[in-house]
């Protein structure tokens, strides 16, 4: 155990250690396992998996902080970059949330648009996860009216169906399982987890197929450049897959990404030669996947460049690109404190507004190191968000 790290409860060990104990026995019986299925059985495995576990994941008694959690300006920023786009699509229009984390973002952002009158037909959460999918529910049916908390319904998948709205994904990409690669004497190897002489989880690369030495192979000729030998990193050749799957059938509306990450170039930088994988734990970050297996949080940030093509490959246009901290002052944020901080007379209150914008917009906090991407599909550009539309950034992609 890292002596950085909180030592785990007895029953938390006990956990963890049963499901390292099927990794062991997967291996034993699969061979050398790719880290991105490592990285799935991790975050997602039934009952044992980070995410699909009972474990308390997000705020100050979990391991990390999103956005949502930090207060009600994010959403409502985000709720009203979407306001035209719903305005433009009547009330048939419909809002996916992939993956609701607490419930916090929906809460905020479906009082936000009810207030705007532009509540959606059907408030959809897409939560692969049953514990969390719970916890939303006992959320706003508690938090929103019954009228409004009527319109929001949980899906077990992706629509299959037509439909037009607003879909919307708050570190969601960098929780996918990730492909580790690395190369040497011009050969791409993907990385694979095996055990050494003492059952422990190591490192062992082995020659990539075709699908993530062709992915490789895309990112090398977009940078103009090779990578060197031993260069190590991340890369998701299922995204494009991925973004068909979850918005193919969206036949008019926007989406909005919002994640820590990089342009192609910033990414792949020569001197970060070990890519972006790391683990949360208890509010800590460290630098070894295979510690505690489902209870850290597994993540690597986001190649804006490779998302942008997979929206286009999925039928969507680049509408808006830029850090989070542009997005939301483009999107109201100064409207909404103001609001909010002269409604307030508590000055304990007022400083917790204030430190929400601090997290959410200096360059050192979320304001820099997330991104923002927004896309287009069969609406006119007259529906887009005029402010967010002057702020982008999309030519650095």
């Amino acid at each position: 155990m890292n002596p950085k790290l909180p030592e785990p409860a007895a029953d938390e060990r006990a956990h963890s250690d049963h499901l390292a104990a099927l990794l062991r026995e997967e291996i034993a019986a699969q061979g050398p396992m790719p880290f991105s299925r490592f990285m799935e059985r991790c975050l997602y495995a039934p009952g044992l998996g980070y995410y699909s576990a009972g474990k308390a994941k997000f705020g100050t008694e979990g391991d990390f902080v999103t956005a949502p959690e930090l207060g009600t300006l994010f959403a409502r920023c985000v709720a009203r970059a979407f306001e035209p786009v719903l305005a433009s699509l009547g009330p048939q229009a419909d809002f996916l949330e992939l993956g609701g984390g607490t419930g916090a973002f929906a809460e905020a952002a479906l009082l936000a648009l009810d207030v705007a009158g532009r509540a959606p037909r059907r408030f959809m959460i897409l939560e692969p996860s049953a514990d969390l999918r719970e916890r939303q529910r006992e959320r706003l049916r508690e938090a929103l009216p019954p009228s409004l908390f009527a319109r929001v319904t949980w899906l077990d998948g992706p629509l299959e169906t037509p439909w037009d709205g607003v879909l919307f994904a708050n570190e969601v990409i960098d929780a996918l399982p990730t492909t580790r690669f690395t190369t040497r004497d011009g050969e791409v190897y993907e990385e694979h987890v095996v055990l050494d002489g003492e059952g422990r989880f190591v490192r062992s690369d082995r020659p990539a197929d075709s699908l993530v030495g062709g992915a490789v192979r895309h990112v090398e000729r977009d940078l103009g450049r090779e990578f060197e030998a031993g260069y190590r990193s991340e890369i998701l050749p299922q995204l494009p897959y991925w973004v068909q799957a979850v918005a193919g059938t969206l036949q008019h509306g926007a989406m909005i990404f919002a994640d820590y990450g990089y342009t192609r170039g910033e990414f792949y930088l020569p001197e970060r030669t070990d890519g972006t994988l790391r683990a949360f734990y208890r509010h800590r970050t460290h630098a070894d996947p295979f510690l505690l297996p489902g209870l850290q949080d597994l993540t690597a940030s986001v190649d804006f460049t490779a998302l942008a093509e997979a929206g286009n490959s999925a039928g969507f246009g680049v509408a808006a690109y830029m850090p989070q901290a542009q997005f939301l002052l483009a999107s109201g944020m100064q409207e909404f404190f103001e609001s909010d901080y002269f409604a307030l007379d508590d000055e304990a209150a007022r400083y917790r507004l204030a430190q929400e914008v601090k997290k959410l917009t200096l360059p050192e906090e979320m304001g820099e190191r997330f991104q923002v991407m927004m896309f287009a599909k069969g609406i006119d550009a007259a529906a887009l968000p005029a402010g967010v539309m002057a702020a982008d950034q999309g030519s650095r992609l």
